[in-house]
């Protein structure tokens, strides 16, 4: 849904007794629910960030996103055969039972099956091996000096709970168990889950690690709508949001008993084209050719909007454009490719006629309306954009619940899209989002354009198996050029993290947008 009616969500706070909750209680709301309680069955940012706090991997990112150990206490290479993780003794789910290398043995093989949206992730493995109960190697089919960065968000499921409740396959599209309810060996438990509505979750007493929050109990809700949440906040109905309205950071820093924590975060915006398709799907016109098929075409898209004026309007400052599907706090980042092509309305219209289309066409947008800062406003200002040239962009925003299955079915000829890098390093995109889909390999699962380039795949094995740096530098410069000319996508701007909190919560802000709860505390 498009956002929480004001009396939903009072009815949703209600139970947290506003006048009578104690100093632990924290309730905090974002603009988007995550869609399901299961980590293998949706590879998005607000899933996965929320069940950072439920369930753990081997390996997790600390609050300057470096890599430190988790269920597996220590890992070391196996020459450049895989990787063994020797795992913690000792841990225990939320309902008491053992944690052991069988679990990690299932939890892979759930992950990384057919049904499973992380599947990408274990590409590169071609066998796991239990050797004891807390020993575990993954073997991959080449050196892999990436991976256990590439697994911080591989999350452990309890093999007999799973089994048990008939979820041993993940629900990507449809419901099961998991999909409401959770086991993990986190910091905290799902207390209770009303999907869309409220979802509470309170320590587990029994958690490994130490836990740094003085929080009894943790309520979060979904506000989609910007000054809904806003008004909670000012309100005392909520302690934190994220993120806020841009407009309304001056007034949030000029108003007593409040913070607003500003920051980078590591997405790239972006529209990517459908290139697969014989024709467009919503084009007014009758036509049995596609477009997009054409560079010339995707290259006058890309001239025709402006994004300094989407980062200063849209964005009010607070962006910064990027010419490459990562930004420059990433690994793999190339330090020769960062000019954008210019912005030039003629140029694009000169590219349009030579292309065969001297008076435009028009197409299908889709954009979600809840999942990025002021995502349907940039989509609305990029048609506004491309009219100038005679391209008619017909605008669908809905809530990104519904998007992501629209992209999978293909029902679009544009779409928007922002992804952050999990391992922080440029092979992760190439590998989701320009590789060519191949489900049997476990690549391109973003790839919602079906782009495909052979070079692009043959660089992405090198770029996963080289150790020296600067033959790897040297062929993640060679995909990036490929994907610039190519114009595979349109790359935009890196987005901003906007986080305000009354004045009495202390909090981490990572630039991967992760909320992690043990770091919070209410003074």
């Amino acid at each position: 849904m498009k956002f929480v009616a004001k009396s939903v969500l009072a009815a949703a706070l209600l139970g947290t007794s506003l006048s009578a909750a104690s100093a632990e209680t924290f309730r905090w709301a974002e603009a988007t629910d995550p869609q399901t309680m299961d980590p293998h069955a949706v590879n998005s940012a607000p899933v996965l960030g929320f069940l950072n706090n439920v369930y753990e991997g081997l390996v997790r990112r600390n609050k300057d996103m470096k890599i430190e150990a988790a269920l597996a206490e220590s890992w070391e290479p196996l020459g450049t055969d895989g990787w063994r993780f020797n795992l913690r003794k000792g841990v225990t789910y939320h309902d008491g039972s053992e944690f052991n290398a069988e679990d990690v043995l299932f939890s892979y093989q759930r992950a990384s099956s057919e049904e499973a949206d992380v599947r990408s992730w274990f590409a590169p493995i071609s066998d796991v091996v239990v050797q004891d109960d807390y020993t575990i190697d993954f073997m991959t089919s080449a050196p892999n000096p990436l991976f256990p960065d590439s697994i911080a968000n591989f999350m452990i499921m309890d093999k007999g709970w799973t089994e048990s409740n008939d979820a041993a396959q993940p629900a990507k599209d449809a419901e099961n168990y998991a999909t409401r309810n959770a086991n993990g060996t986190g910091a905290f438990t799902l207390a209770s889950r009303d999907p869309g509505v409220r979802t509470t979750l309170t320590p587990f007493e029994g958690w490994w690690g130490e836990m740094e929050s003085n929080i009894t109990e943790a309520v979060f809700t979904p506000i989609g709508e910007a000054s809904t949440g806003m008004a909670a906040l000012l309100s005392g109905e909520i302690d934190f949001i994220a993120p806020i309205p841009l407009q309304d950071v001056p007034r949030m820093k000029q108003t007593d008993g409040f913070t607003v924590h500003e920051g980078v975060e590591a997405r790239v915006l972006m529209f990517g084209f459908n290139h697969d398709s014989d024709a467009l799907k919503y084009s007014d016109e009758t036509t049995d050719k596609n477009p997009f098929d054409d560079v010339r075409v995707r290259k006058a898209i890309y001239q025709a909007i402006d994004v300094d004026a989407l980062t200063s309007r849209i964005m009010r400052g607070t962006a910064e454009p990027v010419a490459q599907l990562v930004s420059k706090e990433m690994k793999g980042f190339s330090t020769g490719l960062t000019e954008r092509l210019p912005f030039d309305v003629e140029g694009a219209k000169a590219l349009l006629a030579e292309a065969g289309y001297p008076d435009g066409f028009s197409f299908g947008l889709m954009c979600p309306n809840d999942r990025y800062i002021n995502d349907e406003a940039l989509c609305q200002a990029t048609a506004s954009m491309l009219a100038k040239i005679g391209v008619t962009a017909k605008l669908s925003a809905m809530p990104v619940r519904n998007y992501w299955p629209e992209l999978r079915e293909d029902n679009y000829d544009m779409y928007l899209l922002g992804w952050s890098p999990g391992t922080f390093d440029a092979e992760h995109p190439l590998r989701f989002l320009a590789s060519t889909p191949n489900a049997e390999k476990k690549l391109g699962s973003w790839n919602f354009s079906g782009y495909s380039n052979a070079r692009v795949d043959e660089l992405l094995p090198m770029i996963q198996t080289e150790i020296d740096p600067d033959k790897r530098q040297a062929m993640i410069d060679e995909a990036h050029k490929i994907l610039q000319d190519e114009v595979a996508y349109v790359p935009m701007y890196v987005q901003p993290l906007i986080w305000a909190t009354k004045d009495n919560i202390s909090l981490t802000q990572r630039t991967d947008n992760f909320f992690i709860l043990r770091w919070v505390t209410v003074n």
